[in-house]
């Protein structure tokens, strides 16, 4: 029969044990006591509250929702109206409220809906994503009593999605809330977010760290903290508050079919956060520390092509000409093992600490070269300088020689037409890839025809032969695959692949 409840649902005290009893029972009440009092202490360890509402009550004043307009191109004679970005009903008016409009379009006032906070209350900085702000003509920064003030763009950083705006804090008393430390944060502990999901302002949700260090392939140094509190359209750009009130995030992204929430969302952390805001605060833009190399990960093919121990490390699968690294003699095939006396494990890794070190600052950078480690002193340059600088090569005449298959690719010399088919620049040397057998692994690594071989095991080649010669080199060591170099457009990887005896 099933247990009786009784009508308030509140837990009933159990009778106190009698220790007249004999000592079975005695030793199964004192379990019973003892297995109560460890759960008593596992849920005080938790540090579950008995309410939030204290925390906040005091919070919720500088947070922010955060409206935009933006004059946008629709089809004419539209019958549904205009809703902001995160309307329950926004997917549904945009499938039906243009059909057979024609193709005439006419211009309009789009407002779209974000949150954010109050960071700093003497100068008014207020704290969003860029997404939420991105295009945008007009920025209000509304309150929570209905206050709505005009708000300045300071700065914006696209590859974290950080953008500082700027209110008046003359036009009124601002609160604000404190950074906390997301390197302290551990998985599990309570976190809180509150914003403005589908123009609900001051909506409260409460739930765990469910993971750190998150990669959503949204950008180059993506660290994500992961939370099952509700997030929604609407919430991006908003705090995500440990229970001491600090922020240790801003909620940016949902996992979600739907576009709902299903409990996993994403935040930025503060500990790469903060950098950037101050840097936007202070320049109006980023400057981040720039190494010029190529990188991908070691793999256990690769480490074993390298006499690696472990896979530790990142791969420079190129170099770019006249760049910090190439100035200090970095090349393509050396493995970064420690960045500034600190080991790195993995490319992402490595970008962001190359990204917070200071432009111009010089840094020891340890290396994996022909089976031994070296040092290189580099001088940081600027990330941002770089990305528009334009590249510049030097021409080379094309090579000649026979084809070949090898390893399950056919290979050829680069000749004028190979270069004009597949669009491979004058300045580039090496082995064309005209062919890949299927099943092959050449062919399950990604390699494809248009591919050219610069480098077989760290030696550059410029004709099938010398990879051949590569090859038989190899198969009389103890080694188990051959490195090769492949440059694809503007980028290029490192790809092991096993010797084949019969190739």
């Amino acid at each position: 029969m099933p247990e009786p409840v009784t009508k308030d649902a509140r837990p009933v005290a159990a009778p106190a044990p009698v220790f007249r009893q004999y000592g079975a029972i005695i030793i199964s009440t004192l379990t019973v006591i003892a297995l109560m009092t460890v759960f008593a202490f596992n849920a005080k360890a938790r540090g579950a509250p008995d309410s939030f509402a204290d925390l906040v009550e005091k919070l919720s004043p500088a947070v922010v929702n955060i409206s935009t307009t933006q004059t946008v191109k629709t089809p004419q004679g539209g019958l549904f109206p205009n809703l902001p970005e995160g309307h329950p009903f926004e997917d549904f008016f945009k499938e039906f409220g243009n059909r057979g409009q024609g193709g005439q379009e006419r211009e309009r006032k789009a407002t779209s809906l974000g949150s954010g906070f109050v960071i700093d209350a003497d100068d008014g900085y207020v704290i969003t994503n860029n997404h939420v702000i991105d295009g945008a003509d007009e920025i209000k920064v509304i309150f929570k009593d209905g206050e709505s003030l005009a708000a300045t763009l300071v700065g914006t950083d696209p590859k974290t999605d950080i953008a500082v705006l700027k209110i008046d804090p003359k036009e009124r008393d601002l609160v604000d809330v404190k950074w906390g430390s997301s390197d302290d944060a551990r998985v599990g502990d309570w976190v809180v977010a509150i914003g403005n999901p589908y123009g609900l302002g001051g909506t409260v949700t409460a739930g765990i760290i469910s993971a750190r260090g998150r990669d959503i392939r949204s950008g180059p140094y993506d660290d994500y903290i992961q939370t099952d509190a509700s997030i929604n359209k609407g919430n991006s750009g908003g705090p995500l508050f440990n229970m001491d009130g600090e922020v240790i995030g801003i909620n940016t992204a949902i996992f979600s079919q739907s576009g709902g929430s299903i409990g996993i969302g994403f935040a930025v952390p503060s500990g790469l956060a903060v950098p950037v805001v101050e840097q936007l605060i202070e320049f109006g833009k980023t400057s981040r520390g720039w190494l010029g190399v190529v990188i991908q990960p070691v793999t256990e093919e690769i480490a074993e092509g390298l006499d690696l121990k472990n896979t530790d490390g990142v791969l420079v699968a190129g170099v770019p000409e006249d760049g910090p690294a190439f100035k200090s003699g970095i090349k393509a095939g050396d493995v970064i093992l420690k960045f500034n006396g600190e080991k790195v494990s993995e490319p992402r890794e490595l970008s962001r600490l190359v990204a917070e070190s200071k432009v111009g600052s010089e840094v020891t950078v340890e290396l994996w070269r022909s089976g031994k480690t070296v040092e290189s002193k580099v001088v940081l340059g600027e990330l941002e300088k770089a990305e528009i600088a334009m590249a510049e090569g030097t021409s080379s005449e094309p090579v000649v020689g026979k084809s070949l298959d090898v390893l399950g690719m056919q290979l050829s010399p680069i000749n004028d037409a190979a270069r004009e088919q597949f669009g491979i620049g004058e300045d580039v040397k090496g082995v064309l890839v005209t062919d890949v057998q299927q099943n092959s692994e050449a062919a399950e690594k990604g390699i494809r025809p248009g591919d050219v071989i610069t480098e077989a095991q760290l030696e550059p080649v410029t004709t099938p032969d010398q990879i051949k010669g590569r090859l038989a080199e190899i198969e009389k060591s103890d080694k188990k695959s051959v490195l090769l170099l492949l440059k694809r457009g503007d980028n290029s990887r490192f790809i092991a692949l096993k010797l084949d005896k019969e190739s």
